[in-house]
């Protein structure tokens, strides 16, 4: 019997190592889901919403490295897909998205649930496409694969729904997959101007982003040689903090004024697989040397003196013996001087619990960086819960952290946690989810509990929009509509067949969080954090600070005098710190 459209498709995905597809079944998506059915090497996972589906898929290929799948069907299906999509290809996880759509001869009708998959999927994709015959088929299907494994983003195949029912055409195309692995370096010539730059200096510091992850060891030797602080970005921080005697933590919006300190005195500042954001925290008067594997990102967050094209890990192990020991470290042990002093500062809300229904969240973060294990697997949501991520969890060299953290998307880490939790069931996997984020994708615990998978998932419930919160205070803005009525969390998660707690004291904190960590199966715990915790950024503006008094007077002034008071109350020891 003729092979199927839709059995090659998944013959391909097979192929190219793809373990399942997460995916909202549908009716143009239906010969596809048989074809897995009839598949033992693929599955179906049947998620509550297309846009859980595309951050499961996301994480996994993270984690892996390899091509993970999503995939939804005609109009709405393609819509909800978008937001996972988005930030899958700003994460660089090679993804490739199944957009099955109405049937050919329909296109361009304004049929039911029709949408333009190549104006959609545009701006969220390197390789974005439609088959409308069976001889298109694979090698699409090939040009999308190799691209997403290439480029490391998503690739969109437009599927018609009458199209995968059709007999498959002879392939005049290849059907494997090919993980080309090149040596990126730049010229010797260029290597060689750094290192008679680099030990001219006497002030360096070395910013790392997750382009370093892999070269932790050559990081060091550089940092040593040169007596060089190292600081890092969050999605840089797993892969370089461990094991490091020159780190000085992070900068930008949830760092430290350690790393930011280092950076802004340092006569060179080496950038190494960064492309770090928040220009404001870049400093003015470095000369910068930026490597980085992709040409497109160098100069376009600083104002660069000279950039270098090369993965860092190649770079590195060719720049390293050019480089002459420096004996004067003056400049290091300043700034760990100054991180010493921080991370001393941090300890506050760690040894200070809070109180009832007002448990500091950085106390919370403290003990799950103790209980977790040592290979554990965190996704954090965007917002309040980052910041305290940020700060709190530590790497041990085999820790992973996934966040939404170039895309900034609420509800990533529960969806997060279900690709993780697939794609590494050997690994712990804990969700440090915002109750905002978690209220946006909540049906997906449901998917959680259908397959078993024993996702811890952590609720730092403040009853608000935190960070929204912050950003308006610091504005000078009032808050309006950013508290949270919410659900009960614990029934919620009980209702859908996981366990749950709910934690209202401090002291009771660390005892749940033991007995959520050693219960087989999915848990929630939910936390009742202090609503008024702050995050304080590495450096405070004067215009920030008024910003944040004209809002506590907006308060006062609407009767809100007692939640101002608390808010001073909850964030003394930061006020006296930036004082």
């Amino acid at each position: 019997m003729a092979q199927k459209v839709a059995e090659q498709v998944v013959d391909m995905l097979v192929d190219t190592g793809v373990k399942r597809i997460y995916a909202v079944t549908g009716d143009s998506l239906n010969e596809i889901n048989d074809a897995v059915r009839r598949n033992e090497k693929i599955d179906w996972i049947h998620v509550r919403h297309e846009e859980t589906g595309a951050f499961a898929a996301g994480a996994e290929a993270q984690i892996t490295g390899n091509i993970a799948c999503c995939a939804g069907s005609s109009g709405p299906g393609h819509v909800h897909l978008i937001n996972g999509i988005y930030d899958a290809h700003r994460s660089n996880a090679p993804v490739i998205a199944i957009a099955s759509t109405i049937a050919t001869h329909e296109f361009g009708t304004k049929y039911f649930q029709e949408t333009n998959t190549i104006k959609l999927f545009d701006d969220c994709s390197y390789y974005n496409e439609i088959a409308t015959t069976a001889q298109q088929l694979p090698r699409m299907m090939q040009a999308a694969i190799q691209t997403a494994i290439s480029k490391k983003g998503v690739s969109v195949i437009g599927l018609p729904g009458d199209l995968t029912s059709q007999k498959v055409a002879n392939i005049d195309s290849s059907n494997t997959p090919y993980h080309t692995q090149p040596v990126v370096s730049p010229q010797i010539t260029k290597i060689k101007k750094i290192a008679s730059l680099l030990n001219k200096a006497n002030k360096i510091t070395i910013f790392c982003g997750i382009g370093a992850q892999n070269a932790h060891d050559e990081v060091v030797e550089l940092s040593q040689s040169l007596n060089a602080p190292v600081a890092y970005s969050f999605k840089g921080k797993m892969g370089i903090q461990h094991n490091n005697p020159n780190e000085v933590g992070m900068t930008g919006l949830l760092g430290l004024p350690s790393g930011y300190y280092s950076m802004q005195e340092a006569e060179i500042l080496l950038l190494l697989g960064t492309d770090f954001p928040y220009t404001p925290f870049m400093p003015e008067n470095s000369y910068i040397i930026q490597v980085d594997i992709r040409a497109n990102r160098i100069g376009r967050r600083a104002k660069v003196n000279m950039g270098v094209v090369g993965d860092v890990k190649d770079t590195l192990k060719i720049l390293n013996p050019l480089i002459e020991p420096k004996k004067d470290d003056s400049f290091l042990k300043r700034h760990l001087k100054i991180y010493e002093t921080v991370k001393k500062n941090l300890n506050t809300y760690v040894t200070n619990k809070g109180a009832e229904n007002k448990i500091h969240p950085e106390y919370v973060m403290h003990l799950i960086n103790k209980k977790a294990d040592e290979n554990a697997i965190f996704t954090v949501d965007t917002g309040m819960t980052c910041v305290w991520g940020a700060r709190y969890l530590e790497s041990t060299g085999k820790r992973t952290m996934l966040g939404s953290f170039n895309h900034g998307s609420m509800a990533n880490a529960m969806p997060q946690a279900i690709g993780a939790a697939l794609a590494a069931p050997e690994r712990q996997i804990i969700a440090l989810c915002g109750d905002g984020g978690l209220s946006m994708l909540l049906g997906d615990l449901e998917t959680i509990v259908q397959y078993k998978l024993p996702v811890k998932i952590i609720v730092f419930n403040n009853r608000a929009l935190g960070m929204v919160k912050l950003e308006m205070e610091v504005a000078g803005l009032p808050d309006n509509q950013t508290n949270m009525l919410n659900p009960d969390f614990e029934l919620v998660a009980k209702a859908m067949g996981m366990t749950g707690f709910t934690v209202r004291h401090p002291d009771n904190v660390e005892s749940v969080l033991e007995s959520a960590m050693k219960t087989d199966g999915p848990v929630l715990v939910n936390i009742m954090t202090d609503p008024n915790a702050l995050a304080m950024p590495p450096k405070i503006e004067f215009d920030q600070m008024l910003g944040f008094a004209q809002s506590m007077y907006k308060l006062i002034l609407n009767g809100r005098t007692k939640e101002v008071m608390e808010t001073i109350n909850s964030n003394i020891k930061h006020w006296k710190e930036a004082l």
